[in-house]
């Protein structure tokens, strides 16, 4: 009922752990597949390790979840060595990476390849790091880092991670697409600031953090939506997906998977399978047998 094919990998559910939440060593990844998880995107990596910004990075009330962790990880060959490889693992593994520039892109995607990662999904769109000019901003600037990418990864598959904090997001999906990414994710976080009467200064010592949650929710339904009227590829709907009806509103804006990331500190890692038995009971309730029978049905 929920078995989902994304870019000819094939997932047993389409919930993907997504990139920033737990996914840092092999015993967190097998966690997470054991939990039910259809696969795990890995923490993104660059050509280093980076510390990161300084606390506080991270704050929650309500819907709402606010953080600037600013990148922080062991840098891909730290992680070379600490995987060795991905592919025998409990659950398929998505390495997330990014770089400063566009050659150093490419040069984390060879590296990332050689770990054998079902995809290479790549972050050009976290709201806090200083990139000069934003990359998720441009399309010429997206198709560029997607092309490097492309060139480096031999036969896996990539998938190009946007931002909503742009004017047209179908503008910057197109220009993926053309280069040749073989998938979308949609979103990463929106920029947001948190201020505290009290203190009267901003919550996170970065001032500005991404913000995600269920407040994330619309506005990356809204994302895929009109992406999925824009590009062919796949679509991996991230954003806010805290319960099994957030997942199907993802699938029937367009998505063929779905990314869970703050929803693990709502429900805890027991929600892939809470999802799922979610989406399930609502399918056999309504006579849905499965997934693409409901796939981008609010267009019609």
């Amino acid at each position: 009922m929920l078995q989902t094919n994304l870019c000819k990998i094939r997932l047993k559910n389409p919930t993907i752990l997504a990139s920033g939440i737990l996914g840092v060593t092999k015993e967190s990844v097998n966690r997470i597949g054991r939990a039910g998880a259809g696969a795990v995107t890995l923490k993104s990596l660059c050509h280093e390790e980076r510390q990161g910004d300084a606390n506080p990075t991270m704050f929650g009330y309500d819907g709402v979840f606010l953080n600037a962790v600013g990148l922080p990880g062991q840098g891909i060959d730290s992680a070379i060595k600490d995987f060795g490889r991905l592919d025998n693992l409990s659950v398929p593994v998505i390495g997330s990476i990014y770089g400063y520039r566009i050659g150093q892109f490419g040069e984390v995607a060879g590296k990332m390849a050689s770990l054998n990662p079902v995809m290479i999904e790549v972050d050009i769109s976290c709201p806090h790091l200083d990139y000069g000019k934003p990359y998720y901003a441009d399309a010429t600037l997206t198709a560029e880092v997607t092309r490097v990418v492309k060139k480096n990864s031999g036969k896996i598959p990539v998938s190009i991670k946007l931002s909503p904090n742009v004017y047209d997001i179908k503008e910057i999906a197109h220009a993926a697409e053309k280069a040749g990414a073989d998938a979308i994710t949609a979103i990463n976080t929106a920029t947001g600031m948190v201020i505290d009467i009290d203190a009267r200064k901003p919550v996170l010592n970065n001032k500005i953090g991404g913000i995600s949650g269920p407040a994330l929710k619309p506005i990356a339904v809204r994302c895929v939506y009109e992406i999925y009227e824009t590009v062919k590829i796949p679509i991996i709907g991230t954003g806010g997906v805290t319960y099994g009806k957030d997942a199907l509103e993802m699938v029937m804006a367009g998505a063929t998977a779905v990314g869970i990331g703050t929803g693990v500190y709502y429900r805890g890692i027991e929600i892939f399978k809470r999802v799922c038995d979610e989406m399930a009971v609502w399918m056999k309730k309504n006579k849905v047998k499965n997934l693409e029978e409901i796939r981008g049905i609010a267009h019609k």
